[in-house]
């Protein structure tokens, strides 16, 4: 069968508006989809619909399709979108009221069920604790009101829509990944236990489910992209089989190569047991091949049974914020901040009086500054408290009254304002016979949908991992890679000594990669040679690192262990970190629980979703191999 060509066209609620309109007239596509969910997303949905019951979807993707769905239909292209948020159901009603004064014959359904917030009670009443996955605590024991929560669905509503004759699926939260699964599933026919060709499936939603991410947006090697124009949005070919070809339309801006790809699917992951409701993807085993010009294939992608649970997002109002930032010019920075710092709480009778309260100086002034510019760092002051009174106009205020009374070359950037309400992040599981998932069509008929069924006895991951008794080193070797060249690497044993085996290719070649590279060194940053893609889940953060080469990604795993990695990043010093290999990627990840705090709405970090962690380790300065770096110019 010929390949279903499927399209993304937004990675986030914001993303650009013209997008479905440049896929749709670039021709060639089957399927236009759009990612517009995150966590903070479903926060900004819930406030949206507070102050209007008719909203709590994302208004973008109406406006988008006004413009665009009768070309989509001209051309007989199917939408499947999560737009729908928090309210499906009142976006499909607009979308049939959009095509009913535009004239157009659009048959749109809706997938609901993901909606739990009404039913937290029943569920605790089951026996489900709502323990929150990365502290254990149960949700009863927080003391909380959730105003949202939410499962995440997978495939089988969008496949049951489209069999039914739908032109647009709207949904509320599906894994990103499932926008891709269902029109995959329903083109080709796929059962429910077709394990592999999901997993497939699974590994092309998630490298398109953030739209340019894998078209050279955020890329690490700025200097791999062809020009400085925004990237095209990304289109995976999927074969029956599950495979897919990554590319984009012919003459739009930034690349799709190997790197792009690799970075992407690195991006938000944890280990190689990438979980959806329908299938476990083992990313451990995905080949990633270029097959020509902005054309990456997507292969060998094992899959293992879906899992008993589903994930839930569960937010609450977790008080009110507000901050303040001081500039500190010049001289004796650290002592001017002090001096702000105490004078402010001082005047606010004391830290104690809030919450939480923080103070973070961020940057440095360069030595001998030839412009304002380079002589400044900030002094970011948060305070956050249930009472919006502690932290409104009483914080900002008492702020703005130092402006005269404190450090030399004192002035604000951030002008007096009121508190904000700030949301926390609560991931937790429940069983997947416990959510109800309902398809509507758009003549009201309601089809309940059946998970997939899980269980079973899964397939061993392709790297096979053994433990040697007497030294405690654990050998992992990889599937092959594209080019039939078999990568082998270690990992670190218990007294940080590594053990590097060789194994024969079909050609019969041995290939092995030590972490030991002889020769001279240098001092450079890490992102000279290795590439980096970070990013949020939660309160958790991810940063996947990848070589270019076998030999860079057998230095890698040898080198950048769990201790180094916390010695870089400082911040994660205390912190869990979890280790990851993905040999067949020749790439590590590494989850940072806790780093961002009660998740992006809550964290008080600079760089609340973690999208800069990566590029911070990248410009680390460490001893790298000289040999490598020939490589990486």
């Amino acid at each position: 069968m010929e390949p279903l060509r499927i399209a993304n066209c937004s990675g986030f609620y914001g993303d650009r508006r013209s997008a479905p309109r440049e896929l749709l007239e670039g021709g060639g596509i089957d399927v236009l989809t759009g990612d517009y969910l995150a966590e903070l997303t479903m926060l900004i949905l819930w406030r949206s619909r507070s102050r209007d019951p008719a909203l709590g979807y994302a208004t973008s993707f109406l406006a988008q399709m006004e413009e665009c769905l009768g070309l989509a239909m001209d051309s007989g292209v199917k939408v499947v979108a999560n737009a729908g948020g928090l309210n499906p159901a009142g976006l499909a009603a607009e979308l049939r009221a959009l095509a009913g004064r535009l004239g157009l014959p659009a048959r749109v359904a809706h997938v609901e069920g993901d909606d739990l917030l009404g039913r937290l009670d029943d569920l605790r009443l089951r026996g489900e604790r709502l323990a929150n996955t990365d502290t254990g605590e149960p949700l009863a024991a927080a003391g909380v009101t959730p105003v949202t929560a939410n499962a995440y669905l997978g495939a089988w509503g969008i496949v049951a829509a489209l069999d039914a004759g739908a032109d647009v699926v709207v949904c509320g939260r599906v894994t990103d990944a499932s926008l891709v699964v269902g029109p995959t599933a329903w083109h080709f026919g796929w059962a429910a236990d077709d394990w592999d060709r999901l997993a497939g499936a699974v590994v092309a939603g998630h490298v398109l489910e953030c739209g340019t991410q894998a078209t050279g947006g955020n890329y690490a090697f700025l200097h791999e992209l062809p020009d400085a124009r925004l990237p095209g949005f990304p289109i995976a070919e999927v074969m029956a089989d599950g495979s897919a070809v990554v590319t984009k339309h012919p003459g739009t801006g930034g690349l799709v190569s190997v790197g792009t790809v690799t970075a992407q699917l690195l991006y938000e992951i944890a280990g190689p047991a990438y979980e959806n409701p329908d299938v476990i993807a083992r990313f451990d085993t995905v080949t990633v091949e270029a097959v020509g010009p902005d054309r990456v294939l997507l292969n060998g992608t094992r899959g293992e049974p879906a899992p008993d649970r589903l994930k839930v997002a569960v937010n609450y109002l977790g008080g009110f914020r507000n901050s303040m930032s001081f500039v500190l010019t010049g001289l004796d920075v650290q002592a001017k901040a002090a001096m702000a710092e105490t004078a402010l709480f001082e005047r606010l009778g004391g830290r104690e009086r809030f919450q939480t309260a923080e103070a973070r100086v961020v940057g440095r002034p360069a030595e001998d500054p030839a412009s304002a510019e380079e002589a400044v760092a900030e002094l970011r002051v948060t305070v956050k408290d249930p009472d919006p009174a502690k932290v409104g106009r009483a914080f900002s205020n008492a702020a703005i009254e130092l402006a005269l009374a404190t450090y030399p070359g004192c002035y604000t950037t951030t002008p007096p304002g009121e508190a904000t309400p700030y949301g926390v992040f609560w991931p937790t599981l429940v069983p997947a016979d416990l959510v109800e998932q309902v398809v509507v069509l758009d003549d009201g008929r309601r089809l309940p949908i059946t998970a997939s069924p899980p269980g079973g006895v899964p397939r061993p991951p392709v790297g096979e991992r053994s433990r040697r008794a007497d030294s405690g080193a654990s050998v992992v070797h990889s599937p092959q890679s594209g080019g039939g060249a078999a990568v082998v690497h270690s990992s670190e044993s218990g007294g940080g000594a590594a053990v590097v085996h060789s194994l024969q290719t079909d050609n019969g070649a041995a290939v092995v990669h030590s972490p030991q590279i002889g020769g001279p060194t240098a001092r450079v940053p890490l992102g000279r040679v290795f590439g980096a893609r970070s990013g949020d889940k939660g309160g958790t953060a991810n940063v996947g690192v990848w070589a270019r080469s076998g030999e860079a990604y057998g230095f890698l795993a040898g080198f950048l262990t769990v201790g180094r990695f916390r010695q870089l990043v400082p911040e994660a010093r205390d912190l869990e970190v979890r280790r990851h290999e993905l040999p067949n990627l020749l790439a590590l990840n590494f989850v940072v629980v806790g780093l961002l705090g009660e998740g992006v709405s809550s964290s008080t970090r600079i760089d609340p979703q973690a999208k800069g962690l990566g590029e911070w380790l990248r410009a680390r300065v460490v001893d790298l191999p000289a040999a490598l770096l020939q490589q990486g110019d």
